[in-house]
């Protein structure tokens, strides 16, 4: 089965859109946390038991990971033998190169550590990113408009017939969607043009940051997608989530958030 397909049957069935990011910075744990041989390993163990049947996806920085060294690539591999097989898991990196160079990230990505998708930057065109499209099971999330502060400095320049460069990127990536399994990455503190791109490219997946402490609105972001039932979206929220207390109560505080979001986006 097609990932897209996967991703639609698997919200459906969960009644849940939330992705859950673990983006795990170490001077942000609990103290009770801190004390533990092990404190992120021990702190990703917690999140997952706690909202494993309430979330669809769980989405890893790898950033946060790789500035670990060794050792946050074993917290990684060990955080992902800890999520349930049938919740998806996102690598968070970003990645786009020359195309042998986009084979080797591929393989680390979804061979070597696992992953069911990946995010990409399509900056480089299509040869950057075939070779994370080739498996019809894994997904490709595309960098289309992001929800940081500078995404204006590229993706909303108008192009010379006067469409945004973001709608020409979800236009063009509609085209590379042959195994079903192509993605948008929107950010929901652009709402009216995240309700553009997804006009633009009706078929396609969407992973949308940037609901929580980034400002975006998920209660709005639902009404985008009431009237179009073939895209399957996912709403991503991390420090929202896993940093919802500070104190012993994390895990369940991390639960009743999510929960919230959860219903919020159903």
């Amino acid at each position: 089965m097609s990932f897209n397909k996967t991703l639609k049957s698997l919200i459906k069935s969960k009644k849940s859109h939330l992705c859950i990011g673990l983006d795990v910075d170490k001077s942000k744990l609990p103290q009770s946390v801190l004390s533990t041989d092990d404190p992120i390993l021990t702190f990703n163990q917690q999140i997952i038991k706690y909202t494993e049947d309430i979330t669809v996806v769980y989405k890893l920085n790898l950033a946060f990971y790789e500035a670990l060294g060794e050792k946050g690539y074993r917290i990684l591999k060990d955080t992902l033998s800890m999520i349930p097989k049938d919740i998806l898991t996102i690598a968070d990196a970003k990645r786009g190169d020359i195309g042998n160079s986009s084979s080797k990230y591929a393989e680390a990505v979804f061979d070597d550590l696992g992953f069911d998708a990946v995010t990409v930057n399509p900056y480089m065109g299509f040869d950057s990113v075939e070779p994370f499209c080739l498996n019809p099971e894994k997904g490709v999330f595309i960098l289309v408009l992001t929800s940081n502060k500078g995404s204006s400095d590229f993706q909303q320049i108008e192009s010379a017939n006067g469409i945004p460069f973001f709608l020409e990127v979800a236009r063009k990536i509609t085209e590379w969607n042959g195994n079903d399994n192509i993605g948008m990455v929107l950010g929901a503190t652009h709402p009216e043009e995240l309700e553009s791109a997804v006009k633009a490219a009706p078929k396609l997946s969407v992973l949308i940051p940037g609901v929580g402490k980034q400002g975006g609105e998920g209660n709005r972001v639902k009404n985008i997608f009431k009237d179009n039932d073939q895209a399957p979206f996912i709403v991503n929220s991390s420090r929202g989530i896993i940093y919802a207390s500070s104190g012993e109560d994390y895990a369940v505080k991390a639960r009743e958030v999510a929960k919230e979001l959860r219903d919020e986006l159903n």
